[in-house]
């Protein structure tokens, strides 16, 4: 493909692509389009319609919601910002060579996009969320692991219908957990946000030491970038590991620091 040349996502290059291949020969399709190499990734925006035309939709609503409330306006623009970079930038793209890269957007919508729209949310929506901080991270964790397996991130990256699902349910999850967070006495909130930070880091240590590469999606596509597939994975789970848990003890200190305030009388004496 050439560099400028604008792939459509899930747009098969050829009729050999249509054909059914055998799993060790099989070619993967993913909603981004097929994996670029390091001169074609400046080309690849994903210009699909239909995504375009829901971010129009939804910061339209999103702007009349938050009318004289600039604060949530400004965060809910910011995830804005952060789902174009995932989802419409050479990002996108550069996901289906590198399952670093996939990794990446994982931790930057889940630890970023999310906290930012959860911030955003009105108290209402706050309280209309069934559950409190510990089934939350229960769950959000549990999908989290769940597309990790090597079955599911597979169908994930042949199908986009699954590949959406993905995203939908690790964003809508993430926002769960960190808006019962938000309204959480610091107390849960804290032993949440630390909980939620050990198992990102569990998962991440165990694709940093595997000695072997488990995704297929990656097998023939991240040698042009310079790795081996076992590199690439190591790679994933050290950003999963590092900054990704990085986020939830950030927020845990954060949070910390406001029950420490409150421990405080208004004179700056100790309670």
């Amino acid at each position: 493909m050439d560099a400028g040349t604008i792939q459509r996502p899930g747009e098969f290059r050829n009729e050999r692509e249509r054909r059914p291949t055998p799993m060790n020969e099989r070619i993967w399709i993913p909603y981004c389009g097929a994996a670029p190499d390091p001169g074609g990734l400046i080309g690849r925006w994903n210009l699909d319609p239909g995504l375009l035309c829901l971010f129009v939709a939804i910061s339209a609503i999103a702007f009349v919601r938050t009318a004289g409330r600039p604060r949530e306006r400004a965060l809910f623009f910011a995830a804005t910002a952060v789902t174009l970079l995932l989802f419409v930038s050479p990002f996108c793209a550069l996901t289906s060579a590198l399952f670093a890269a996939r990794s990446a957007h994982h931790v930057l919508l889940t630890a970023l996009a999310a906290p930012l729209i959860a911030a955003a949310m009105p108290r209402s929506a706050l309280n209309a969320i069934r559950g409190g901080p510990a089934s939350w991270t229960a769950v959000s964790a549990l999908i989290l692991w769940l597309w990790h397996a090597p079955s599911l991130y597979g169908e994930a990256l042949s199908s986009n219908a699954v590949y959406w699902l993905m995203q939908a349910s690790l964003l809508g999850s993430a926002i769960a957990f960190w808006a019962t967070v938000r309204a959480s006495s610091s107390v849960a909130a804290v032993a949440a946000l630390l909980a939620y930070m050990v198992q990102m880091g569990l998962l991440g240590s165990l694709l940093t030491f595997s000695d072997e590469a488990f995704y297929a999606p990656h097998a023939l596509t991240t040698t042009a970038w310079g790795f081996s597939p076992l590199e690439d994975q190591q790679l994933a789970g050290l950003l999963m590991w590092v900054p990704g848990a990085l986020a939830y003890l950030c927020a845990a200190l954060a949070r910390l620091h406001r029950l420490l305030e409150d421990e405080v009388r208004p004179n700056g004496l100790p309670a």
